[in-house]
């Protein structure tokens, strides 16, 4: 995994904190971003998550609320992101198109 950053937008009053990961292969980062975007947060405000892609890279920024939200989510999808690697790794490199 990447560098990280926390801040605190202070016009909003707003926690955010966003994640670049690297993959081996821009197809291993569809793969990814593909099986981590369905998971929308169960609280219908107070957070938001938006993925993003760029070469083999999965970015993912939150906003939150709340710290205690935000880590719960940011926790939450780390789990889930290390079940998709798991599951890459132990599969191999996925077949080309």
């Amino acid at each position: 995994m990447a560098a990280t950053d926390a801040e605190t937008d202070r016009e909003k009053g707003k926690l955010e904190f966003s994640l670049d990961v690297p993959f081996p292969s821009s197809r291993e980062a569809v793969i990814a971003l593909r099986s981590l975007s369905p998971d929308r947060e169960p609280r219908k405000g107070g957070i938001s998550k938006q993925l993003t892609l760029s070469g083999s890279t999965l970015s993912v920024r939150w906003s939150a609320d709340e710290a205690r939200i935000l880590r719960v989510s940011v926790n939450s999808f780390l789990d889930h992101l290390l079940l998709v690697m798991e599951t890459m790794e132990m599969f191999g490199p996925p077949v080309s198109q």
